[in-house]
């Protein structure tokens, strides 16, 4: 199988906060890994826009060793020339006026232009309003903004209100990379693509829906973000939420931009909202080679979580009565991303109780080896009677689609490209992002009123033991963290 490159428009792509982490560890090794595979056309211009006094030449080498770093290992020196000769840099000013002139000058007439906001969400208004009172920006241009995208559902609409006063939503792309990976596409695909499986996707015959976000890394060098943030804001109100609507959203009409996220909105504004006793937040302790949590973010009375599960029911026929659990957390014990769709057991068994318990799960690995599995149960090999045991039937990517497919994409090198076809499906749109937060908040502000202190837990385990409990009082388990 051969993988297919379709190459997009000539473009202008201005990299807002082009010397901050973001740009060196993801945006500018993606867009070569795009140069590398012919995807990027002649023409195409990458500018750095950042405060630091560089130069072309010196944004160049500090490009250069970002792709020494985090880039491809494999690729000639004359590959990584040509993407060099590509890119161009000017200094600018946010919130003054230097630069801005230099950067309006470099825009060619006849390329999509694209921004790319890397910068804290408090910049975006004055980089909205330069790139419109110097006419840069025009009515097909296209900005896009990372997260934070606001703190409570407050500061998401005066965000929202901001850029709306120069850019029409069909020009905001609201990045959130969880929905650039292969595998989550794919499961748009496994549930649209194949009657197999539409017809179960119900609270008839799925028991349950397990969401895990597992990293084994701490808060280092993020603390001071991350303290005012939590798990909550950080991970489960945008990359947990558009996993659960992925799962539980209706088939589109259609596959385009609006269809897409008209049913994802309606499955945030039919969630229900989260009971304080289907809850957990918790904090990482020390370990003999980490300080813990409160250490980490230096502020010894933090009662900010690095860890938070929750159970929620979404209202409507198709999941009612069906439990949705999400958890995500930091140094748990492995690094693990998946979703499981955990099916209810058969309704008589023929086999005695012998036998055992046995569930069908679908479940769909994001990281670290990005696959689909599905759990299914049959006779244990060898004489002795009829004994049942589950096994997987495994389709790991790059065993199932062969060399020839080559390296899965990372996701923001599909995220970016589809910014300058013009293509939103990936993104999220301003109301579902309030509705969102919507959703979110009641459960901050439960936490913050009732001073609510996370519990401890292991760092190298699976979370607070009060997380385990919440499955367990439902008779249910997690899938274990590996």
């Amino acid at each position: 199988m051969v993988s297919r490159v379709i190459p997009v428009e000539p473009f202008d792509l201005v990299i807002f906060g082009g010397t901050g982490d973001l740009a060196r560890r993801k945006i500018l090794p993606s867009l070569f890994r795009r140069f590398i595979a012919g995807q990027m056309p002649d023409g195409a211009q990458i500018i750095g826009a950042a405060r630091a006094e560089y130069d072309a030449d010196g944004y160049r080498e500090f490009v250069r060793q970002s792709l020494s770093e985090f880039g491809p290992n494999d690729a000639s020196k004359e590959v990584t020339e040509a993407f060099l000769n590509g890119l161009g840099y000017v200094a600018v000013d946010a919130k003054g006026t230097n630069g801005w002139p230099e950067l309006a000058s470099k825009m060619r007439d006849g390329h999509v232009r694209a921004f790319y906001f890397s910068v804290a969400p408090a910049l975006f208004g004055d980089l909205a309003d330069r790139l419109h009172s110097y006419k840069i920006a025009l009515p097909d241009s296209r900005i896009v903004v990372e997260k934070p995208f606001g703190h409570d559902l407050g500061s998401a609409k005066l965000l929202n209100a901001t850029l709306a006063q120069h850019f029409s939503e069909d020009q905001i792309y609201r990045i959130d990379h969880y929905l650039g990976k292969e595998t989550v596409q794919n499961l748009m695909a496994v549930r649209f693509g194949n009657l197999l499986f539409e017809p179960l996707w119900n609270a008839q015959y799925i028991d349950h829906v397990q969401i895990t976000v597992a990293e084994t890394v701490g808060v280092d060098g993020r603390g001071g973000y991350y303290d005012t943030s939590g798990a909550m804001r950080d991970m489960v109100q945008n990359h947990l939420m558009q996993l659960l609507c992925l799962i539980a959203m209706e088939p589109p009409a259609q596959f385009d931009a609006d269809a897409v996220r008209d049913e994802k909105l309606k499955v945030i504004r039919a969630l229900d909202p989260v009971s304080p006793h289907h809850t957990v937040r918790g904090q990482y302790s020390a370990s003999p080679d980490h300080p813990d949590y409160r250490a980490h973010v230096g502020n010894p009375r933090s009662r900010t979580e690095s860890y938070v599960a929750l159970k929620t029911h979404i209202s409507n026929w198709r999941w009612a009565g069906t439990p949705f659990y999400l958890r995500t957390g930091k140094r748990l014990r492995a690094r693990s991303s998946e979703i499981a769709v955990v099916f209810k057991e058969t309704p008589h068994s023929i086999f005695g109780p012998e036998a055992g318990s046995h569930r069908n799960a679908l479940v769909i690995r994001l990281q670290p080896d990005e696959g689909i599995t599905m759990d299914v149960t049959i006779k244990e090999p060898g004489p002795g009677g009829m004994r049942l045991i589950d096994v997987p039937l495994d389709m790991t990517f790059a065993e199932a689609l062969g060399p020839e497919v080559g390296e899965v994409p990372d996701a923001y090198e599909r995220l970016i490209m589809d910014v300058i076809r013009g293509n939103q499906t990936l993104f999220m749109r301003g109301d579902e992002l309030e509705a969102a937060w919507a959703w979110t908040d009641p459960i901050i502000n439960h936490w913050d009123e009732t001073k609510d202190v996370p519990k401890p837990y292991d760092a190298g385990g699976s979370g607070p033991e009060d997380a385990l409990m919440l499955m367990h009082r439902d008779d249910r388990k997690w899938r274990e963290i590996r």
